[in-house]
Protein backbone atom coordinates (compact mmCIF):
# COMPACT_ATOMS: atom_id res chain seq x y z
CA UNK A 1 0.00 0.00 0.00
CA UNK A 2 1.46 3.35 -1.12
CA UNK A 3 0.57 5.47 1.91
CA UNK A 4 2.52 8.46 0.65
CA UNK A 5 0.30 8.70 -2.44
CA UNK A 6 -2.84 8.31 -0.34
CA UNK A 7 -1.64 11.04 1.98
CA UNK A 8 -0.89 13.36 -0.96
CA UNK A 9 -4.43 12.99 -2.36
CA UNK A 10 -5.98 13.27 1.10
CA UNK A 11 -4.04 16.41 2.04
CA UNK A 12 -4.78 18.06 -1.31
CA UNK A 13 -8.51 17.43 -0.95
CA UNK A 14 -8.59 18.61 2.66
CA UNK A 15 -6.69 21.77 1.69
CA UNK A 16 -9.47 22.60 -0.77
CA UNK A 17 -11.92 22.61 2.12
CA UNK A 18 -9.91 25.16 4.06
CA UNK A 19 -9.70 27.38 0.98
CA UNK A 20 -13.50 27.43 0.80
CA UNK A 21 -14.20 27.34 4.53
CA UNK A 22 -17.26 29.59 4.37
CA UNK A 23 -18.95 27.50 1.69
CA UNK A 24 -17.89 24.18 3.18
CA UNK A 25 -18.77 24.76 6.84
CA UNK A 26 -20.80 27.92 7.35
CA UNK A 27 -23.41 27.10 4.72
CA UNK A 28 -24.47 23.74 6.27
CA UNK A 29 -24.61 25.32 9.73
CA UNK A 30 -26.85 28.14 8.51
CA UNK A 31 -29.06 25.62 6.74
CA UNK A 32 -29.44 23.69 9.99
CA UNK A 33 -30.43 26.86 11.86
CA UNK A 34 -33.07 27.55 9.21
CA UNK A 35 -34.41 23.99 9.49
CA UNK A 36 -34.75 24.43 13.24
CA UNK A 37 -36.58 27.73 12.76
CA UNK A 38 -38.97 26.31 10.16
CA UNK A 39 -39.51 22.77 11.42
CA UNK A 40 -38.67 23.17 15.10
CA UNK A 41 -40.65 26.35 15.69
CA UNK A 42 -43.45 26.19 13.13
CA UNK A 43 -44.18 22.46 13.09
CA UNK A 44 -42.88 21.85 16.62
CA UNK A 45 -45.56 24.17 17.98
CA UNK A 46 -48.17 21.78 16.54
CA UNK A 47 -46.37 18.47 17.22
CA UNK A 48 -45.18 18.46 20.80
CA UNK A 49 -43.49 15.06 20.74
CA UNK A 50 -42.91 11.98 18.60
CA UNK A 51 -42.58 8.60 20.36
CA UNK A 52 -42.18 10.46 23.63
CA UNK A 53 -39.34 12.65 22.32
CA UNK A 54 -39.63 16.41 21.89
CA UNK A 55 -40.06 17.22 18.21
CA UNK A 56 -37.03 19.54 18.12
CA UNK A 57 -34.79 16.79 19.50
CA UNK A 58 -36.45 14.14 17.33
CA UNK A 59 -35.43 15.81 14.05
CA UNK A 60 -31.76 16.25 15.02
CA UNK A 61 -30.61 12.82 13.70
CA UNK A 62 -32.52 13.46 10.47
CA UNK A 63 -30.89 16.87 10.05
CA UNK A 64 -27.44 15.42 10.66
CA UNK A 65 -28.08 12.59 8.21
CA UNK A 66 -29.38 15.03 5.59
CA UNK A 67 -26.20 17.10 5.83
CA UNK A 68 -23.97 14.02 5.98
CA UNK A 69 -25.42 12.51 2.81
CA UNK A 70 -25.32 15.77 0.87
CA UNK A 71 -21.76 16.62 1.89
CA UNK A 72 -20.41 13.09 1.35
CA UNK A 73 -21.77 12.91 -2.19
CA UNK A 74 -20.85 16.50 -3.09
CA UNK A 75 -17.26 16.35 -1.82
CA UNK A 76 -16.44 12.96 -3.36
CA UNK A 77 -18.11 13.64 -6.72
CA UNK A 78 -16.43 17.02 -7.19
CA UNK A 79 -13.10 15.67 -5.94
CA UNK A 80 -12.81 13.07 -8.73
CA UNK A 81 -14.74 14.98 -11.42
CA UNK A 82 -12.52 18.07 -11.37
CA UNK A 83 -9.34 16.15 -12.36
CA UNK A 84 -11.35 14.67 -15.22
CA UNK A 85 -12.56 18.12 -16.22
CA UNK A 86 -9.10 19.71 -16.37
CA UNK A 87 -7.32 16.56 -17.62
CA UNK A 88 -5.08 15.83 -14.63
CA UNK A 89 -6.81 12.48 -14.11
CA UNK A 90 -4.29 10.99 -16.57
CA UNK A 91 -1.42 11.99 -14.30
CA UNK A 92 -3.07 10.03 -11.51
CA UNK A 93 -3.72 7.02 -13.73
CA UNK A 94 -0.11 6.97 -14.98
CA UNK A 95 1.37 7.37 -11.50
CA UNK A 96 2.63 4.29 -9.58
CA UNK A 97 -0.55 4.10 -7.53
CA UNK A 98 -3.36 1.53 -7.62
CA UNK A 99 -7.05 2.32 -7.93
CA UNK A 100 -7.51 1.20 -4.31
CA UNK A 101 -5.14 3.93 -3.15
CA UNK A 102 -6.87 6.52 -5.37
CA UNK A 103 -10.26 5.61 -3.91
CA UNK A 104 -8.96 5.63 -0.33
CA UNK A 105 -7.45 9.09 -0.83
CA UNK A 106 -10.51 10.75 -2.40
CA UNK A 107 -13.19 8.89 -0.46
CA UNK A 108 -11.28 9.20 2.81
CA UNK A 109 -11.04 12.97 2.41
CA UNK A 110 -14.72 13.31 1.45
CA UNK A 111 -15.87 11.15 4.37
CA UNK A 112 -13.64 13.05 6.79
CA UNK A 113 -15.02 16.41 5.69
CA UNK A 114 -18.62 15.19 5.80
CA UNK A 115 -18.17 13.65 9.25
CA UNK A 116 -16.57 16.83 10.61
CA UNK A 117 -19.46 18.94 9.32
CA UNK A 118 -21.97 16.44 10.78
CA UNK A 119 -20.32 16.79 14.19
CA UNK A 120 -20.48 20.58 13.88
CA UNK A 121 -24.19 20.25 13.08
CA UNK A 122 -24.59 18.05 16.16
CA UNK A 123 -22.90 20.68 18.33
CA UNK A 124 -25.00 23.44 16.76
CA UNK A 125 -28.19 21.47 17.43
CA UNK A 126 -27.26 21.33 21.10
CA UNK A 127 -27.72 25.10 21.24
CA UNK A 128 -31.42 24.69 20.36
CA UNK A 129 -32.52 21.47 22.04
CA UNK A 130 -31.29 19.04 24.66
CA UNK A 131 -29.70 16.05 22.96
CA UNK A 132 -29.23 12.64 24.54
CA UNK A 133 -27.04 10.00 22.86
CA UNK A 134 -27.94 6.60 24.30
CA UNK A 135 -25.34 4.65 22.31
CA UNK A 136 -22.34 6.86 21.37
CA UNK A 137 -20.36 3.98 19.84
CA UNK A 138 -23.22 2.99 17.54
CA UNK A 139 -23.80 6.64 16.69
CA UNK A 140 -20.19 6.99 15.52
CA UNK A 141 -20.41 3.65 13.68
CA UNK A 142 -23.52 4.67 11.74
CA UNK A 143 -21.98 8.09 11.09
CA UNK A 144 -18.76 6.69 9.64
CA UNK A 145 -20.39 3.86 7.66
CA UNK A 146 -22.86 6.26 6.09
CA UNK A 147 -20.17 8.85 5.32
CA UNK A 148 -17.93 6.26 3.63
CA UNK A 149 -20.84 4.64 1.73
CA UNK A 150 -22.17 7.86 0.27
CA UNK A 151 -18.67 9.15 -0.42
CA UNK A 152 -18.21 6.04 -2.54
CA UNK A 153 -21.52 6.83 -4.25
CA UNK A 154 -20.32 10.38 -4.86
CA UNK A 155 -17.09 9.00 -6.33
CA UNK A 156 -19.17 6.92 -8.76
CA UNK A 157 -21.28 9.96 -9.67
CA UNK A 158 -18.12 12.01 -10.28
CA UNK A 159 -16.81 9.38 -12.69
CA UNK A 160 -20.18 9.05 -14.43
CA UNK A 161 -20.81 12.79 -14.87
CA UNK A 162 -19.83 14.49 -18.11
CA UNK A 163 -20.73 18.01 -16.99
CA UNK A 164 -21.27 20.05 -13.83
CA UNK A 165 -25.02 19.82 -14.48
CA UNK A 166 -24.90 16.02 -14.36
CA UNK A 167 -22.78 16.28 -11.22
CA UNK A 168 -25.74 17.91 -9.42
CA UNK A 169 -28.46 15.82 -11.05
CA UNK A 170 -28.56 12.75 -8.80
CA UNK A 171 -28.07 14.62 -5.46
CA UNK A 172 -30.79 17.10 -6.39
CA UNK A 173 -33.36 14.75 -7.91
CA UNK A 174 -32.75 11.60 -5.89
CA UNK A 175 -30.80 11.88 -2.65
CA UNK A 176 -32.44 14.97 -1.11
CA UNK A 177 -36.03 13.78 -1.84
CA UNK A 178 -35.22 10.32 -0.44
CA UNK A 179 -33.97 11.93 2.79
CA UNK A 180 -37.12 14.02 3.16
CA UNK A 181 -39.27 10.94 2.45
CA UNK A 182 -37.13 8.69 4.66
CA UNK A 183 -38.35 9.89 8.03
CA UNK A 184 -35.90 12.73 8.59
CA UNK A 185 -38.60 14.98 10.05
CA UNK A 186 -41.24 12.45 11.08
CA UNK A 187 -41.68 8.85 12.15
CA UNK A 188 -42.81 6.34 9.56
CA UNK A 189 -45.35 5.09 12.12
CA UNK A 190 -47.21 8.39 11.68
CA UNK A 191 -48.06 7.49 8.08
CA UNK A 192 -51.08 5.50 6.88
CA UNK A 193 -50.39 1.74 6.62
CA UNK A 194 -50.05 1.72 2.84
CA UNK A 195 -47.49 4.55 2.91
CA UNK A 196 -45.59 2.82 5.69
CA UNK A 197 -45.18 -0.13 3.32
CA UNK A 198 -44.04 2.14 0.47
CA UNK A 199 -41.54 3.88 2.76
CA UNK A 200 -39.88 0.53 3.50
CA UNK A 201 -38.52 0.58 -0.06
CA UNK A 202 -36.67 3.84 0.65
CA UNK A 203 -33.06 2.87 1.56
CA UNK A 204 -32.49 6.16 3.39
CA UNK A 205 -35.18 5.19 5.92
CA UNK A 206 -32.87 2.48 7.28
CA UNK A 207 -29.96 4.91 7.62
CA UNK A 208 -31.98 7.51 9.50
CA UNK A 209 -33.78 4.91 11.61
CA UNK A 210 -30.58 3.27 12.80
CA UNK A 211 -28.93 6.62 13.44
CA UNK A 212 -31.95 7.86 15.43
CA UNK A 213 -31.94 4.65 17.46
CA UNK A 214 -28.38 5.39 18.59
CA UNK A 215 -29.70 8.64 20.08
CA UNK A 216 -33.07 7.76 21.60
CA UNK A 217 -33.47 3.97 21.22
CA UNK A 218 -36.44 4.66 18.93
CA UNK A 219 -36.47 3.22 15.40
CA UNK A 220 -38.85 2.64 12.53
CA UNK A 221 -37.06 -0.60 11.60
CA UNK A 222 -34.91 -2.98 13.70
CA UNK A 223 -31.41 -1.63 14.21
CA UNK A 224 -29.87 -4.87 12.92
CA UNK A 225 -31.70 -4.43 9.62
CA UNK A 226 -30.46 -0.84 9.41
CA UNK A 227 -26.88 -1.96 9.95
CA UNK A 228 -27.16 -4.68 7.29
CA UNK A 229 -28.65 -2.15 4.85
CA UNK A 230 -25.71 0.24 5.34
CA UNK A 231 -23.13 -2.53 4.98
CA UNK A 232 -24.93 -3.91 1.92
CA UNK A 233 -24.94 -0.51 0.24
CA UNK A 234 -21.25 -0.11 1.07
CA UNK A 235 -20.47 -3.46 -0.54
CA UNK A 236 -22.43 -2.58 -3.69
CA UNK A 237 -20.57 0.73 -4.09
CA UNK A 238 -17.19 -0.99 -3.65
CA UNK A 239 -18.16 -3.54 -6.29
CA UNK A 240 -19.23 -0.85 -8.77
CA UNK A 241 -15.99 1.11 -8.30
CA UNK A 242 -13.92 -2.06 -8.77
CA UNK A 243 -15.78 -2.71 -12.03
CA UNK A 244 -15.26 0.87 -13.20
CA UNK A 245 -11.49 0.73 -12.76
CA UNK A 246 -11.28 -2.76 -14.21
CA UNK A 247 -13.03 -1.68 -17.43
CA UNK A 248 -11.82 1.94 -17.51
CA UNK A 249 -15.41 3.16 -18.01
CA UNK A 250 -15.60 6.96 -18.23
CA UNK A 251 -11.96 7.20 -17.07
CA UNK A 252 -9.75 5.94 -19.91
CA UNK A 253 -12.32 6.67 -22.60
Amino acid sequence: MNWQSIRAIFVFEMARTFRTLTQSVLSPVLSTVLYFIVFGAAIGSRIQSVDGIGYGAFIVPGLIMLTLLQQSVANASFGIYFPKFIGTIYEILSAPISFVEVVIGYVGAAATKATAIALIILATSGLFVEIHIAHPVWMVAFLLLTAVSFSLLGFIIGIWAKSFEQLQLIPMLLITPLVFLGGAFYSASMLPPIWQTVTRFNPVLYLISGFRWSFYEVADVPVGVSLMAVCGFLAVCIGVIWLIFKTGWRIKQ
